[in-house]
């Protein structure tokens, strides 16, 4: 990404070590894929040993933490998106 005086701070520190647009989508997708990995499975599924075997996480705290994050690496795509501002 290129920053210019334009480029907001919270832009910036979203994809400050990111180049590229396909390195924030692979962020984007990543952070997604973890916020529904976070959803605490275990807790809806009771008695299912391989759901308490896959997914350790039995409460909704690390799901409150993604998905705002996954809400901000969007935006901060669209708003790069906009301004033109990844490098070719």
């Amino acid at each position: 990404m290129q920053k210019t005086d334009e480029t907001p701070l919270w832009v910036f520190l979203a994809f400050s070590s990111i180049e590229t647009r396909r390195g924030a989508l692979i962020l984007l997708w990543s952070s997604l894929l973890f916020t529904v990995y976070c959803i605490p499975w275990v807790t809806l599924f009771q008695g299912h040993e391989w759901v308490e075997t896959l997914f350790l996480i039995d409460d909704w705290s690390w799901v409150a933490m993604m998905l705002p994050m996954s809400v901000w690496y969007w935006l901060c795509l669209r708003w790069v998106d906009k301004k033109n501002g990844w490098v070719i």
